[in-house]
């Protein structure tokens, strides 16, 4: 056990996407990245590396295929040793297999690559160090075995103070509707304009897109606003940390989840994520979304337990289920209803929002 430990995840302090250190306490990753796809056929299973590419397409050297895989992302074809040579530091697994789990012919091919000196960096349930001679590889190679789904060890429980630094949060009516997506666009966005601002990971992908962060999700209930706390740190009086939300205070299995991460933020502003074209909870179809206006109510009141100033900035909307004027027209009511800006953040035109989210 102390072998895996040896070769495992790393929680102190790196550089995050920005080139600053990463919060202490978060998981830390090294970039850039060789991008493993297996033999994945189909794109829907490998998001991770599709968002990888598109949000740091800097931090993404290559991309290692195996015989059957069919998903391209256009990025040169490397294998471990080639990508070393080339400057990468982590192989990040970009697909996931059924049932999220490491298939055990892998096991080989992820060696080479710890052998050849590459951090291993995974999001799927199985733990590397599980992985049949992947620990040992990783200690020849120097390399680490990192498990972004794994919570680091010793988070403490929140302390409810006010930090210095600002911070706007992203919240949603319900899960998978864009919360990641808003708030990475809101971050490139706010920079665009001068801003001092970072994208603060709270999930998988999140992470290996940041370079560090928690995946809350994973985290024991006691300690999830201590992990926020974790996540966006005391900081310079005009920085904004732009953090990204989890689940939904509406969502009958992971409103806890939201709760405690809205709380352990105290964020300024938060921006409302929703999609237009849902009635019910997607794979909870007993359960409708709420109005914009009652969900809005909601997280104004929660967030101002720890943070009496918090205040509704926004609402954004994930419209890619409508055309242009069906979108345009759920944008402009949404608008209306709320009194803040509405948003696509992949159809642009996110300036309004970013002035009202600096106030």
């Amino acid at each position: 056990m102390d072998e895996m430990a040896a070769a495992g995840r790393e929680t102190a302090a790196a550089a995050d996407a920005t080139g600053r250190a990463a919060p202490a306490g978060t998981v830390s990753l090294r970039k850039p990245y060789l991008l493993f796809l297996g033999e994945e056929t189909s794109p829907l299973k490998a998001k991770t590396a599709f968002g990888l590419r598109d949000w740091v397409p800097g931090d993404c050297i290559g991309q290692w295929r195996m015989g059957a895989c069919r998903v391209d992302l256009g990025l040169p074809e490397l294998d471990p040793a080639a990508a070393v040579a080339a400057g990468a530091r982590s192989l990040a697994i970009g697909v996931t297999p059924p049932e999220g789990r490491i298939p055990a012919h892998w096991a080989r091919l992820l060696g080479a690559a710890a052998e050849a000196g590459l951090d291993i960096v995974s999001g799927l349930h199985t733990p590397l160090a599980a992985v049949p001679g992947l620990a040992a590889a990783a200690l020849r190679g120097g390399a680490r075995l990192v498990d972004v789904r794994v919570p680091p060890p010793g988070l403490p429980r929140a302390t409810g103070k006010r930090r210095s630094g600002k911070r706007v949060a992203m919240v949603g009516t319900d899960c998978a509707l864009g919360k990641k997506y808003t708030a990475l666009a809101l971050a490139r966005a706010m920079r665009a304009h001068g801003v001092d601002a970072d994208f603060r990971a709270t999930g998988q992908t999140g992470i290996m897109i940041a370079g560090a962060g928690i995946a809350v999700d994973a985290v024991v209930a006691d300690f999830i606003a201590g992990a926020a706390e974790c996540i966006s740190p005391a900081a310079a009086p005009e920085h904004w940390d732009v953090i990204e939300g989890q689940g939904s205070l509406f969502h009958p299995a992971y409103a806890g989840v939201s709760l405690g991460l809205l709380h352990g933020s105290q964020p300024d502003a938060l921006v409302l994520c929703h999609d237009p074209s849902r009635t019910r909870m997607v794979s909870w179809p007993d359960y409708p979304l709420p109005g914009l206006r009652d969900a809005a109510g909601l997280y104004v009141r929660m967030a101002r337990m720890t943070n009496p100033a918090a205040r509704l900035a926004g609402v954004s909307l994930n419209t890619s289920a409508l055309d242009a004027a069906q979108a345009e027209a759920a944008l402009q009511a949404a608008g209306r209803e709320l009194g803040v800006p509405a948003f696509d953040p992949m159809r642009g035109a996110l300036d309004a929002a970013v002035a009202a989210i600096l106030g």
